[in-house]
């Protein structure tokens, strides 16, 4: 039994078909709208001392002071901000070009599209706030409630989508007020890898029970009550912890998220356990801020620590 042949122009004229529909197929995602009108050289400047996009999931501490970003961030608050009072503001975000960065731009990342770290000069007050869209592009607007007086600084953490990769900016907020006690700050700034917040011990410690500058540490979080009730952990943010880390200074930080990433796995509800990987690349001191959403209660609690050279 013989099988015909299909003519050759047929087959020919067939190929030509199905590579019409490819090209067409490729100009048409190319031209479709990404959500963004921001590309990647949007988020890149020429230069030295530039901060760098960073991989989310490799966490480190970045010097974002100290750098230059190739966003600009400044904040403008509604009423002259003081201590013990809300406080709304208004920041704006804005590509080194001008171009204003509004939420199509950015990637939600933990839930949230923009993280807001703010903390005060002694690093005692720590507020993780999420800015939401303003009326006008570029524009974000969040309230905090400021415990002291001073110079607060902010930390902007966010992903842009032209890129998938993180990125960091900084700005500062005059607040009025008083300062906390010099006692206060003394016994605040004492190195301790433990801590009570809301009748709940904390423990945060690495391996070694020390950091050493320049190599990754893997720290242990551990949650408990002293008469052994349950602390029941929720996620939030996507997981079960957060740790943002400051220098002394405040020139910059590290955003941290634990290593136990399913949701679906909850960790023992007495003694709750997770671990952070982190590398600081300079010996000083620094306090590490552990965020728990505690049975719908969010937690924070300090802990300040010395990095070995």
């Amino acid at each position: 039994m013989s099988v015909a042949k299909e003519p050759t122009h047929a087959v020919a004229w067939r190929v030509a078909r199905i590579t019409l529909v490819a090209v067409g197929l490729y100009v048409l995602f190319r031209v479709l709208p990404t959500g963004t009108n921001l590309s990647h050289m949007d988020f890149r400047v020429e230069g030295e001392n530039v901060i760098q996009m960073c991989d989310p999931a490799n966490p480190q501490f970045l010097p974002v002071v100290n750098v230059r970003s190739p966003v600009e961030f400044t904040v403008q608050p509604i009423a002259a901000p003081r201590a013990g009072q809300p406080v709304t503001a208004v920041l704006t975000l804005r590509t080194h070009a001008g171009k204003a960065v509004g939420p199509a731009d950015l990637l939600n990342v933990h839930t949230e599209l923009l993280h807001l770290m703010v903390a005060d000069p002694q690093l005692m007050d720590y507020h993780h706030v999420h800015p939401r869209p303003g009326r006008e592009p570029g524009q974000w607007t969040f309230a905090f409630t400021p415990r002291f007086g001073g110079e607060y600084r902010l930390f902007a953490d966010f992903t842009p989508a032209a890129t998938g990769l993180g990125l960091y900016a900084s700005t500062k907020l005059n607040v009025a007020g008083d300062p906390p006690a010099p006692a206060a700050m003394a016994a605040a700034h004492a190195p301790a890898w433990a801590t009570t917040v809301d009748g709940i011990d904390f423990s945060l410690r690495p391996a070694g029970d020390f950091i050493r500058a320049g190599q990754e540490a893997v720290m242990t979080l551990v949650m408990s009550r002293p008469d052994g009730g349950e602390v029941p952990l929720a996620p939030v943010m996507d997981a079960f912890a957060h740790v943002v880390a400051f220098d002394r200074d405040r020139t910059g930080f590290a955003h941290l998220h634990p290593q136990e990433i399913d949701l679906a796995v909850p960790p023992d509800r007495h003694r709750p356990t997770l671990t952070f990987r982190i590398v600081i690349p300079s010996a000083g001191r620094y306090v590490a801020w552990a965020q728990v959403n505690n049975a719908g209660t969010e937690l924070y609690a300090p802990f300040w620590f010395d990095v070995v050279p």
